[in-house]
């Protein structure tokens, strides 16, 4: 069937076939645990320890999305909260029960179609590597999700690590570059919805830190109404 686009959820899916990095791709990217990747360390990010440390997010039901390994969801496990976990990648999947998996509910899947109640959502570097035109479906998983008075933090690439080329110039190259960077004034206007509570770049941590912490990313922590 060569005309099969009649929905809004046809055409997303059609779009998502410009660009290459599916689920395949991220089981070959986790399968070398070795590799000298930052984020493959077993630790929580900076932001994450300091919205805990200073009450800004207190123990509740949480949504990680795009988890990886699950160095975040098991730091929150551990801190009390109640953790469910998605990533695409099954590999990263088994790697992320292996660390904690009595500790937080794992799960292989697509963070869009997640349902239930959640007090937070987390992202650490999921977001940049999405398509724009995903953003929507990313802004309905908070709509759906996302309980009123509840947390949406996240940490993405800035403009210096991503790409910083327009949204339309990547749908001319039907490549994300490695990754969409972002200002604060996207961030802003894409949440729009929720109130600010923090945005600043990520605290650059030495290695022998109990946390992650690089100054390539912004963190932003927002509030649902």
């Amino acid at each position: 069937m060569r005309r099969g686009v009649r929905t809004a959820d046809d055409l997303l899916t059609l779009l998502d076939g410009l660009f290459a990095r599916k689920a395949d791709w991220w089981d070959s990217f986790y399968a070398d645990r070795e590799r000298p990747v930052p984020f493959f360390v077993a630790k929580p990010d900076e932001n994450l320890v300091s919205y805990v440390e200073r009450g800004l997010v207190t123990p509740g039901r949480v949504l990680d999305v795009g988890c990886g390994p699950g160095r975040n969801a098991i730091y929150l496990a551990r801190e009390g909260f109640q953790v469910d976990a998605v990533d695409i990648s099954a590999t990263a999947i088994a790697w992320a029960v292996e660390r904690g998996g009595d500790l937080v509910r794992f799960r292989h899947g697509d963070a869009f179609s997640a349902e239930g109640s959640y007090d937070l959502i987390y992202d650490s570097g999921c977001f940049h590597h999405l398509a724009p035109h995903r953003r929507i479906s990313y802004l309905a998983l908070l709509e759906r999700c996302l309980v009123p008075g509840g947390h949406f933090a996240l940490t993405c690439f800035t403009a210096e690590e991503g790409t910083a080329a327009p949204d339309l110039e990547l749908y001319a190259q039907a490549n994300l570059n490695g990754g969409v960077g972002y200002d604060p004034d996207d961030l802003r206007g894409i949440f729009q919805d929720l109130a600010e509570v923090e945005l600043r770049r990520m605290h650059e941590v030495p290695p022998d830190s109990p946390a992650f912490g690089k100054s390539f990313l912004w963190t932003a922590l927002f509030r649902k109404a």
